[in-house]
C-alpha cells in the first residue's frame, strides 16, 4: 500500500477511535482548564418528556395583534426559557394569537409556566411611611435600631418574608411574597395610586448573586445611563425614605434609602430560593412582554411515552440497518461486506456528531437518520455497479476500483447536493413557520448525507484497497458477483 493510502487509513482509524469514545455511554466529557463540556445525547420533548404550554394573547378576540409584537413576545419568551436552563426549548408562533412552548426535561412545571407568562413589569415606586401603613402588604419598617412592625399581618397572607439585609445603601424591609401594592388596609379606604419613579425599561441587566455579608441569595441589577441618573437623583433627594420595588403590581421589596445610590445599579434582596431568584432575574433581564399572555393549555408529557417511542424507534433503526447490511452482502458479495463495514463506521460517526454538536433527538430526527442510512449505501451502489462494469471489460481489480469511484463521483455529487439543497429548504421552512418536526428531520438528514459522502468516498475506497489489492479476480470471480 502506498504511503498516501497508509496515511489515509491512519486518519480513518483515528476518526473511528474518537467517534467510538464519544458514543460510549457515561462518557465523562471534555474537561480542560480552558474548556469544559459534558458529552451526552440531548432528547427532545417527545422522547424524554417535559412540558408543553400553549399561550394566547390576553386581549379581546376582535382585536388584531401586529405580527411584529407577537414575534417580539415569542423572542422574549424564548429568552426566558433559555434563562431557566432548559435544553433545546421550542418556542414558536402558532397562528395569529398563540405561542407554543415546549420545555423538555423541565423540573418544576409551575415555576416554568409562571416565568413564561408573566409580563415582568418592574417599577420603582415612591412611598412614604403613611402610604406604607395603609398598604396591606404585611411589610415592616426598618429603623436604625431594629425592625418595628407597622401593623399586624392580615390573615391569609403568605408566610414567606424577606431577611433584612443592607446592600448598596439600601436597607430592605420584611415583605410578604405576592403582596398587592394597590390594596388598602382599612375598610372604605380608597385605592392608593403610587408614583412610579422608574420602570424596568431602564434596566440593563439582572443576575443572581450572593450577598457577601449575609450569604443570602439576591438579585443584582444594573441600569442604563439614563436610568442610573434618574435613580441617583431620586435617592439623593429621598435619603431616609422608603422605595418600593414592584413586579407586576406586587411588592417584592420595600427598602429604606440609607444613602444616595449613584453607582448605576442595586440589589433586590428577599428570602429567595435559587430557583425563585433565577426566575426573577430572567423576568427582569428580558423585560415586559409587548402582548399580555395567558395559558390556554398546559400539558405534561410523561417520560414513559418517550421511552417507549425511543425503544421502538431504535428497534426500527436496527432493523433497517440490518436489512441494508444483508442486502449489500448478498448482492455485492465481498465489496458489499466492505461497504457494510463502512456503513457501521458511518453510523458511529453520525451518532458521535449528534452527541458532540449536540443535536436534539426527536422522533422525526431519528426518522431522518434512518432515511440517511439508505442514502449512505446509495453511493456504494453506484460505485460497485461501475466497478463491476470495469471488471467485465477486462480491467484489473485495482484499476476497476479507481475507475469505479472516479466515474460514479459526478452522480454521487449531484444526488447528494440535491438532497442537501432540499434539507436547507426544509430547515428554512421549519425555522420560519415554527415547524420543529420538519426542522429536526432536515438537520439529521443533512448530517447523515455529509457523513455518508465521507464514508463512501474515503472510508469505503480505503477499505477496498486494503482488502482487495492482493486478491486475484480470476481465482475468486464469485466473490465480486461477476
Amino acid at each position: 500500500m502506498s504511503q498516501r493510502k497508509t496515511l489515509r487509513l491512519v486518519f480513518i482509524l483515528i476518526v473511528i477511535a474518537l467517534a467510538v469514545w464519544i458514543v460510549l455511554p457515561n462518557n465523562p466529557g471534555i474537561h480542560f482548564t480552558f474548556f469544559e463540556r459534558d458529552i451526552k445525547f440531548v432528547q427532545g420533548l417527545d422522547l424524554q418528556g417535559g412540558l408543553r404550554v400553549l399561550l394566547e394573547a390576553d386581549l379581546p378576540q376582535g382585536q388584531e395583534i401586529p405580527s411584529d409584537k407577537l414575534n417580539a413576545a415569542r423572542d422574549i419568551v424564548e429568552n426566558r426559557v433559555n434563562g431557566l436552563g432548559v435544553t433545546e426549548p421550542l418556542v414558536q408562533v402558532a397562528g395569529s394569537r398563540r405561542i407554543l412552548v415546549e420545555l423538555p426535561g423541565i423540573g418544576d412545571p409551575e415555576q416554568a409556566v409562571a416565568t413564561v407568562k408573566e409580563t415582568g413589569l418592574l417599577e420603582f415606586v415612591e412611598m412614604n411611611e403613611q402610604d406604607f401603613i395603609y398598604v396591606q402588604t404585611g411589610v415592616s419598617i426598618m429603623t436604625d435600631f431594629g425592625i418595628t412592625s407597622t401593623e399586624q399581618e392580615p390573615s391569609g397572607q403568605s408566610e414567606e418574608t424577606a431577611i433584612p439585609t443592607e446592600a448598596d445603601g439600601v436597607a430592605p424591609t420584611e415583605q410578604a411574597a405576592g403582596s398587592d401594592a394597590s390594596t388598602p388596609s382599612e375598610p372604605g379606604e380608597e385605592t392608593k395610586i403610587f408614583h412610579t419613579v422608574m420602570t424596568g425599561a431602564e434596566l440593563l441587566d439582572a443576575a443572581v448573586t450572593q450577598d457577601p455579608n449575609t450569604g443570602d441569595i439576591v438579585v443584582a441589577f444594573d441600569l442604563t445611563d439614563e436610568g442610573g441618573a434618574i435613580f441617583g437623583n431620586y435617592t439623593s433627594r429621598h435619603v431616609g425614605d422608603l422605595l418600593g420595588i414592584v413586579l407586576d403590581k406586587k411588592i417584592i421589596s420595600a427598602p429604606r434609602i440609607n444613602q444616595p445610590i449613584t453607582g448605576g445599579g442595586g440589589v433586590i434582596s428577599g428570602q429567595f430560593t435559587l430557583e425563585q431568584a433565577n426566575s426573577l432575574a430572567v423576568q427582569l433581564r428580558y423585560g415586559a412582554l409587548p402582548v399580555p399572555l395567558k395559558v390556554v393549555e398546559n400539558k405534561t408529557v410523561g417520560p414513559t411515552l418517550g421511552q417507549d417511542s425511543l425503544q421502538k424507534s431504535t428497534l426500527a433503526g436496527l432493523i433497517g440497518m440490518g436489512v441494508v447490511i444483508a442486502f449489500m452482502a448478498l448482492y455485492y458479495r465481498l465489496p458489499g461486506i466492505v461497504a457494510d463495514l463502512a456503513l457501521l463506521v458511518y453510523a458511529t460517526i453520525t451518532f458521535a456528531l449528534f452527541k458532540l454538536i449536540p443535536v436534539t433527538l426527536t422522533l422525526p430526527g431519528i426518522a431522518g437518520f434512518v432515511l440517511s442510512i439508505g442514502v449512505a449505501v446509495d453511493a456504494n451502489v453506484l460505485i460497485f455497479e461501475r466497478m463491476k462494469e470495469e471488471l467485465r471489460s477486462g480491467r484489473t481489480l485495482r484499476q476497476s476500483i479507481d475507475l469505479g469511484f472516479s466515474r460514479a463521483w459526478p452522480s454521487i455529487r449531484d444526488s447528494n447536493l440535491s438532497t442537501l439543497i432540499t434539507c436547507v429548504i426544509l430547515y428554512w421552512f421549519g425555522n420560519t413557520f415554527g415547524a420543529s418536526i420538519v426542522k429536526g428531520f432536515s438537520i439529521t438528514l443533512a448530517l447523515g448525507v455529509l457523513v455518508s459522502l465521507f464514508t463512501a468516498i474515503t472510508v469505503t475506497r480505503t477499505f477496498l484497497h486494503l482488502v482487495l489489492d492482493n486478491i486475484r479476480l480470476v481465482e475468486h470471480p464469485r466473490w465480486f458477483g461477476v
